[in-house]
């Protein structure tokens, strides 16, 4: 009886072991599917978000084609001409910008000489009006020497951008949700690290569609405005000052014929020794000749 109850035990202890080893084996294998079942959603919502992206893409782009209003097209002009009077063609140019809700990016003059001078505009104006802007400017110049204007296609680039945005921001919603249910460290770190990059490129997406929304909603026009002055020169009497230089000649000739005079003065009295030789050597050459002809 005793042994019998002995096995009876030992069986019932031997199947709790086994039930619990096959719990925790369980577990460990729920856990390892739980974290590949992470890393297989996480690719599946990419690719998922990325094949919907494409199709929107296709969408938005042949939409696009067929309305031209919504393309999206950075303009720029380059404008260069002779102006009557600079201070009055930039001053005038000024009230249009801000005529069309626009504003100045730069404006500065160069003064190369007395009759040249140039200066140089940057605006932007809206897209708008950017076509009238470049009419009613160039009303207000004598001569156009120069008209460039530049238009860039972004539409393409914006819709993919777009497309890239809804794809990551898909991918932004499921890690949050994934963050939510995480009981381990180890996911909450490994899903943080997944969530900050996505966010980061999600940031810069945003800014490269800012920036391009910005470029095609105002245009940039600059302008190089030259002018060039006839300068008359004047009749200055202040600058004849003929009084003045009339008594300025006369003390130089004063001083001309003193400096001759002391000249000779000096050349005499310096010289006075030999002289007074030469006198005596010549009185008596002239005593000795009148002796010879007597």
């Amino acid at each position: 009886m005793v042994k019998w109850i002995k096995l009876v035990s030992f069986l019932f202890v031997f199947l709790l072991v086994g039930c619990s080893a096959n719990e925790e084996s369980a577990k460990s294998d729920m856990l390892e599917k739980d974290s590949a079942d992470y890393s297989n959603e996480v690719a599946n919502i990419s690719e998922e978000a990325k094949e919907e992206s494409l199709t929107d893409q296709s969408k938005e782009t042949e939409s696009s084609k067929e309305t031209k209003t919504q393309r999206m097209i950075i303009h720029n002009a380059d404008i260069s001409a002779n102006v009557k009077e600079l201070s009055v063609a930039q001053e005038k140019i000024t009230q249009k910008v801000k005529k069309y809700n626009g504003y100045i990016v730069e404006s500065t003059v160069y003064q190369e000489s007395e009759s040249n001078s140039y200066g140089k505009m940057v605006v932007r104006v809206p897209e708008e009006h950017f076509e009238t802007f470049l009419v009613e400017a160039e009303s207000e110049v004598t001569k156009v020497l120069e008209h460039n204007v530049t238009g860039e296609d972004v539409t393409e680039q914006y819709v993919d951008l777009e497309s890239r945005l809804k794809s990551k921001r898909a991918v932004e919603a499921r890690l949050l949700v994934f963050m939510e249910k995480a009981e381990k460290t180890e996911d909450l770190l490994k899903i943080s690290d997944d969530l900050a990059k996505v966010q980061e490129e999600i940031e810069i997406i945003v800014g490269k569609m800012k920036f391009l929304e910005n470029q095609t909603s105002l245009s940039t026009i600059e302008m190089t405005l030259y002018e060039n002055k006839i300068v008359v020169p004047s009749i200055e009497n202040d600058d004849l000052n003929t009084w003045e230089k009339i008594k300025k000649q006369f003390v130089t000739s004063i001083n001309f014929l003193l400096s001759i005079g002391s000249s000779i003065l000096v050349l005499l009295l310096g010289n006075l020794p030999v002289l007074i030789i030469l006198g005596v050597l010549a009185f008596i050459s002239y005593s000795l000749f009148k002796r010879r002809k007597k």
